[in-house]
């Protein structure tokens, strides 16, 4: 006999996937500026661009936190990627602090593309 899966294990129907960014504080543009910057690099786009930046989540005391992805778990420069947009992020003026995540949930999808990436890209 099979036992029925647990609900309650299950996300909650309308939950959002992906977390939601500070883009009210005023330093969201600054920072996804500075996401814009890094690149993989085997792909000419920015990762910004790409949809590799999950959320990024700033507290009043301008501390941040940017949960990303890459395309593929295997990706060359898995371990080196995180580093890179912390660099990137903390090199914007008034950040205290900045952590960066790696997330495989949800996985990456073209779908999560910008216009310009996807036009890059040639895939419009």
């Amino acid at each position: 006999m099979t036992q029925a899966p647990d609900p309650s294990s299950d996300p909650v129907e309308g939950t959002p996937l992906i977390a939601p960014s500070s883009v009210d504080h005023p330093l969201h543009e600054q920072i996804v500026e500075a996401c814009r910057s890094v690149y993989d690099p085997e792909i000419p786009v920015n990762i910004y661009d790409l949809g590799l930046i999950y959320t990024i989540e700033i507290s009043e005391e301008n501390d941040v936190n940017v949960i990303m992805t890459l395309t593929a778990p295997g990706c060359p420069v898995a371990g080196e990627m995180p580093g890179w947009v912390q660099e990137a992020v903390a090199g914007v003026g008034g950040i205290r602090t900045v952590e960066v995540a790696l997330v495989w949930e949800p996985p990456w999808g073209m779908e999560m593309m910008s216009d310009e990436a996807r036009l890059e890209l040639g895939f419009m």
